[in-house]
């Protein structure tokens, strides 16, 4: 059978906070192999050349683990974002992979971009963690979910003093989707330019969210983004009260009518972006987000309408496609999800799903968007109370 329909993934105990951890036992000189700086000259000919050189000794300083030298060239004007020109190997990398946390830290509090990555593709993050230094992973992430906040926080500034809310920001891939043809082949939902909307490899996963949401029967249940209908059938299975389907694609909501899903028990089918329903929903007791051409700004807008939609005590879940070739960064977004969901009142956790994928079944794809033999199931549960309830607000209004 094609993508998985026949396999089946077992969740693992949720851990509070999903961190890349390693240790495969590369050695730092297969990482890293950086020569000498060269012999110092009487006299620098040109500033060009004296910041050439400030940074290659921030990168044997990094290297060696020298934190003074690192201090000092830095209060020299050494670029702290410089990268090699051979193998694109930053001052952060070279501490990383050397295990050398303070030198790390010294970087990063200097601006030090902690998501930099070699011509390789790998950041300081995958340096350290191939070698095994936990400590230094740990810094690293910890970087860039206190950047990735910040970021959010001044782009909500931004859109607050330019008077923008969140219905005003329409992302261009979103609406170019939904004007696209697509077509469903061969356990694949693929849009006019090749590029997979979901595929079949995914049965298994979206089960287990199945489960994790519906772990009894007699449940109001929404999903937003129907696709190729997996979890929906899968939610079906467990006999939800109400089971309520958001989907904005023309074509998406053809197969829909088609399969009779319009006629079902139950079931609800709300045509439309959510972005512009949401007004029209209840509240469940689960709730499923799995949309295609949007971006993270969108989920964290839907997120804001979890207090309004979501049942005390219900399950939120979605498909989490979080930088999928780069665990590094998908641990930092898994975290980011985790404290904004937080100020939500709502816990989030992540259960360790094995997945293997065979390779045939990207075979026709453009873009292979999951590189994982992991995936990081979110089990997400409003925690509030009746008094906190009754302080929620329109979103809107608050955007």
């Amino acid at each position: 059978e094609r993508g998985g329909r026949d396999r089946t993934v077992s969740l693992g105990t949720p851990n509070t906070t999903p961190t890349p951890r390693g240790g495969d036992g590369i050695q730092k000189k297969n990482l890293v192999e950086m020569s000498a700086p060269e012999p110092k000259r009487a006299k620098a000919e040109t500033k060009e050349e004296e910041e050439d050189k400030l940074n290659d000794e921030l990168l044997v300083a990094a290297q060696s683990g020298n934190v003074k030298e690192v201090s000092r060239l830095l209060e020299a004007k050494a670029d702290v974002a410089f990268q090699e020109s051979q193998q694109g190997i930053s001052a952060l990398m070279a501490a990383a992979v050397g295990g050398h946390s303070e030198a790390v830290n010294e970087l990063l509090c200097a601006g030090a971009p902690w998501n930099a990555v070699d011509k390789s593709g790998r950041c300081a993050g995958d340096y350290a963690l191939r070698v095994g230094h936990q400590a230094v992973v740990d810094r690293i992430v910890s970087a860039g979910v206190a950047a990735e906040l910040l970021f959010a926080q001044m782009d909500k500034n931004k859109r607050k003093t330019q008077g923008l809310g969140s219905r005003d920001r329409v992302q261009k891939d979103s609406k170019e989707y939904i004007d696209r043809n697509v077509r469903y082949q061969e356990g694949k939902l693929l849009d006019s330019a090749d590029d997979a909307v979901m595929m079949e490899w995914e049965t298994p996963l979206m089960e287990a969210h199945a489960g994790v949401l519906c772990p009894k029967e007699g449940l109001d249940v929404l999903n937003i983004g129907f696709g190729m209908g997996i979890v929906d059938t899968a939610l079906q299975k467990r006999k939800p009260k109400s089971h309520t389907i958001v989907e904005a694609h023309g074509g998406v909501l053809e197969k829909m009518r088609k399969e009779g899903w319009d006629k079902k028990k139950g079931v609800i089918v709300v045509p439309g972006r959510w972005q512009d329903v949401m007004h029209e929903l209840g509240q469940y007791d689960a709730v499923f987000f799995d949309t295609y051409g949007e971006y993270y700004e969108d989920m964290r807008e839907f997120h804001s309408w979890l207090p309004t939609i979501l049942k005390k005590g219900g399950i939120y879940s979605f498909f989490n496609g979080f930088c999928p070739d780069n665990i590094i960064f998908q641990g930092v977004m898994c975290q980011v999800v985790q404290l904004e969901l937080a100020q939500l009142k709502i816990q989030a956790e992540f259960a360790e799903c094995d997945i293997a994928i065979p390779e045939k079944d990207w075979k026709g794809v453009k873009r292979r968007y999951f590189w994982s033999n992991t995936y990081y199931l979110p089990i997400c549960r409003r925690m509030d109370t009746e008094e906190d309830d009754s302080k929620n607000n329109d979103p809107d209004k608050s955007a």
